[in-house]
């Protein structure tokens, strides 16, 4: 894989990958309040002349090194950073089935946000 830089914008709820100065794939995600605050990826994007080289993992890896620096969880609700949290059990706790179901009826109460 050619190097890539990872940008965490908050405000727009994505996370970036970049190379050669252009966005190569990003993690939509939201930042859920309550009952405890997490971030909630939705949706993960690599741009097909970009499949295959491990960015789509980079971008998992990095949002759950985001939440451990900022000591709080992630509730993935994107398939695949579900499914890149079961193989990487040691960097991606498993979040509380609770929290999964606030993040998912906010979700369901912001319809046109992803």
């Amino acid at each position: 894989m050619s190097e890539i830089e990872i940008r965490d914008d908050r405000a727009a709820g994505r996370l970036e990958a970049i190379a050669g100065g252009e966005v190569v794939g990003h993690i939509e995600y939201f930042v859920l309040e309550s009952p405890a605050r997490a971030l909630v990826p939705v949706h993960t994007l690599v741009e097909p002349a970009h499949e295959g080289k491990g960015i789509a993992g980079s971008l998992a890896r990095e949002l759950y090194g985001i939440a451990a620096r900022e000591s709080i969880v992630v509730a993935p609700l994107c398939p695949y950073v579900v499914k890149w949290a079961e193989r990487h059990p040691d960097e991606a706790p498993a979040a509380d089935p609770a929290l999964l179901r606030a993040a998912m009826e906010w979700l369901r109460a912001h319809p046109g946000r992803f």
